[in-house]
């Protein structure tokens, strides 16, 4: 794995997490209990910070990155980000889950509680309201997460990321 400092800030890494051997994790990045941070995925904070909480997983092949001077990343409790998603400059708060290949754009803000789908665009600047399904390109609200089959997926992902990371751990 990288673990890198950069410009004076190095990764911190509680030991109950677990990060791929071929991870790259540099600069301002601060990670939460139980996270787990998959094959290839990149957390890049040399332009600004990266915050991360409790039980997230960083599934395999994704960006999580920010934009200079402007806008950090952080990312709450409970969140799961797919494979190959890009999370760029945002807030995302607990509960969520962002799909496979799902972009989440500069100073966009996921509030609790949603899914973003895969593949999904959320373009730069959009709120995304509580307990809602966004899909598409750009990414709009399909419908609310309790009327639909998805209430309970997020949680029992995000649970089942601790368990899959402890089959890994040496």
């Amino acid at each position: 794995m990288v673990i890198k400092e950069v410009r004076g800030k190095y990764p911190q890494i509680p030991e109950d997490c677990f990060v791929a051997e071929n991870a790259t994790i540099v600069g301002d990045v601060s990670l939460g209990a139980q996270c787990s941070i998959w094959y290839n995925a990149v957390l890049r904070g040399d332009v600004h910070y990266i915050k991360i909480g409790n039980k997230v997983n960083i599934q395999d092949g994704a960006v999580i990155h920010c934009t200079y001077q402007k806008h950090p990343t952080t990312i709450g409790n409970n969140v799961s980000v797919g494979h190959n998603a890009i999370v760029h400059g945002c807030t995302i708060h607990d509960n969520v889950l962002v799909g496979m290949g799902a972009i989440i754009m500069d100073n966009c803000v996921v509030e609790s509680n949603c899914i973003i789908a895969a593949g999904a665009v959320v373009t730069q600047n959009t709120v995304v309201e509580s307990g809602t399904i966004y899909a598409g390109v750009p990414a709009k609200k399909v419908k609310d997460i309790n009327a639909s089959d998805f209430a309970g997926e997020i949680e029992r992902i995000s649970n089942n990321y601790v368990m899959y990371s402890s089959w890994v751990k040496e």
